[in-house]
């Protein structure tokens, strides 16, 4: 169990009980220990694991030891980080992003009344 506020570690054994059937809104952020823009966007993304604890999931998926996971959802880039809720991809951002850029980008893809938006099914 991880403690309150922290990002998650998920596997391909673990991303449809983590992330599609998580009961919050699950940023995936799509990593790997040797990306340098990943290391600077890891702490805004602690960051935002600690203030958003309860309302928003944070989920890391290391592209080198989820490959099933990182393929199904065609990931060639990384930073990459999917934004999924009730199992629905809500949208996607490459590249590493500030933090006053990355908290527009969470009101936008989890926004009251988004599911009424359309998706994809995260489900792959």
């Amino acid at each position: 169990m991880t403690e309150k506020g922290a990002m998650v570690r998920v596997d391909d054994a673990t991303f449809e009980a983590e992330v599609i059937r998580s009961p919050l809104p699950v940023v995936v952020d799509f990593y790997a220990d040797w990306c340098a823009p990943c290391r600077v966007v890891e702490p805004t993304l602690r960051e935002l694991a600690v203030r958003l604890s309860g309302r928003v999931k944070f989920a890391q998926v290391n592209v080198d030891e989820a490959e099933v996971v990182t393929r199904s959802f065609g990931i060639h880039a990384i930073p990459t980080y999917v934004f999924v809720e009730a199992g629905t991809e809500r949208g996607r951002e490459v590249g590493p992003i500030d933090p006053v850029a990355f908290r527009s980008i969470l009101r936008r893809y989890f926004a009251k009344g988004a599911s009424s938006s359309g998706g994809t099914p995260a489900s792959r």
